[in-house]
């Protein structure tokens, strides 16, 4: 290569004809997807078309049956959702998987906490640390929550994906799979984790978005890939689209010509 040529980065994600079988079942047949570093990709399709199973596989809940799939350039394979951690790949789902009743500090740490020595052998939980970093990654969302030490049943809808989305950041995830965010929350709530995900990009973490909401999804992604019995039906910009047009590509599973 040339010196002087900008280097291609490959893509943080690359599907390549993956497929996954339940028995006789084909969930996934032949996708291939791509997204890359700061990018927003929406998976949309109706019921059964494929996007759930699409989730388990990529956050590493069940292992794919055909194809590969790439991270930053080099083939990867992982036996569960924390080799895909490991990995910096994380799944938000609707429920969030927060502990209500434990601070925001707690949920941001759960499973990392930082720890510091005070003899030779002993070694107690940081919480001064964690309370200063758990205030850290909500700055980094642009959110104005001060008292970390509140249980998070205590939040808003919005407020509690900032929390889930925080925890991601904490353990350096540069994929995070949501998985319906907006799902049963008010317009001002939605409009707070549709911001969220602005920020995310604009920190150069890909977003996987899978959405029912025609609306968020042209309001946030950068591209849409319709999914249709497993297999990728159409793709394309979302700039192209209006809410209207990718409600009738998601149908119909053609791609939208001319003006939306």
């Amino acid at each position: 290569m040339h010196p002087d040529r900008p280097r291609t980065m490959p893509p943080i994600l690359e599907l390549r004809q993956l497929a996954k079988r339940y028995g006789g079942v084909e969930a996934l047949r032949g996708v291939d997807l791509s997204i890359e570093s700061g990018q927003v990709l929406a998976i949309c399709g109706e019921n059964g078309a494929g996007k759930s199973t699409l989730i388990k596989v990529v956050s590493g809940a069940h292992a794919r049956s055909a194809g590969s799939m790439c991270l930053h350039g080099r083939e990867v394979s992982w036996n569960s959702p924390h080799d895909a951690l490991a990995h910096g790949v994380t799944t938000i789902y609707q429920d969030l998987a927060l502990a209500p009743r434990l601070s925001v500090w707690q949920n941001i740490f759960i499973g990392s906490e930082i720890r510091r020595r005070i003899l030779p052998g002993c070694h107690v939980l940081d919480k001064p640390a964690m309370r200063a970093g758990a205030r850290d990654y909500l700055q980094r969302l642009h959110q104005r929550i001060t008292d970390v030490d509140r249980a998070v049943e205590g939040f808003s809808g919005g407020q509690r994906q900032a929390i889930a989305i925080a925890r991601a950041l904490r353990w350096e995830a540069r994929l995070v799979i949501m998985d319906e965010p907006t799902a049963a929350l008010g317009v001002a709530e939605t409009a707070e984790v549709l911001a969220l995900i602005h920020h995310l990009k604009a920190q150069g973490v890909a977003v996987l978005l899978i959405s029912h909401s025609m609306e968020d999804v042209v309001r946030v992604a950068d591209r849409v890939v319709i999914l249709k019995a497993g297999r990728v039906a159409a793709q394309g910009p979302a700039a192209d689209l209006s809410a209207t047009s990718l409600a009738q590509a998601v149908m119909t599973g053609i791609w939208p010509s001319g003006p939306h």
